[in-house]
């Protein structure tokens, strides 16, 4: 059984920032690789970043320089420091888990194991 649970958002003006936790209960194979994920309404999750369990990280572009992933596997949480934060940032952010795939890491559809999310708000 895996099980994700995400905490640390919030509202934050324009600048701010947040720092995003997520807590993994579940087998070592699962969580091979981590992610965060974010979704407006109406629209599909779309990747932040991403780290494999040897800790090499993606980032989508538009977060490159500002949010960083780590990961403490020992413990079994992953982080998302999240710097000068934008209204564009403002999102539902999702934590996501998955074994050794092939798949590029922002496929959301590659990942079997989700968090419940954590409202991220940021205002102007």
């Amino acid at each position: 059984q895996v099980q994700l649970v995400e905490s640390g958002g919030g509202t934050v003006q324009s600048g701010g920032s947040l720092t995003l936790s997520c807590d993994f209960v579940g087998d070592l194979y699962s969580r091979y690789y981590m992610a965060w994920f974010l979704q407006a309404p109406g629209k599909e999750r779309q990747g932040v970043a991403a780290m494999n369990i040897e800790g090499r990280t993606k980032y989508d572009d538009s977060v490159k320089g500002r949010f960083t992933i780590s990961r403490d596997n020992a413990n079994g949480t992953l982080y998302l420091q999240m710097n000068s934060l934008k209204p564009e940032d403002t999102a539902m952010y999702y934590c996501a888990a998955r074994g050794p795939s092939g798949a590029p890491w922002s496929r959301a559809s590659s990942y079997p194991d989700w968090g419940q999310g954590t409202q991220v708000t940021v205002s102007s």
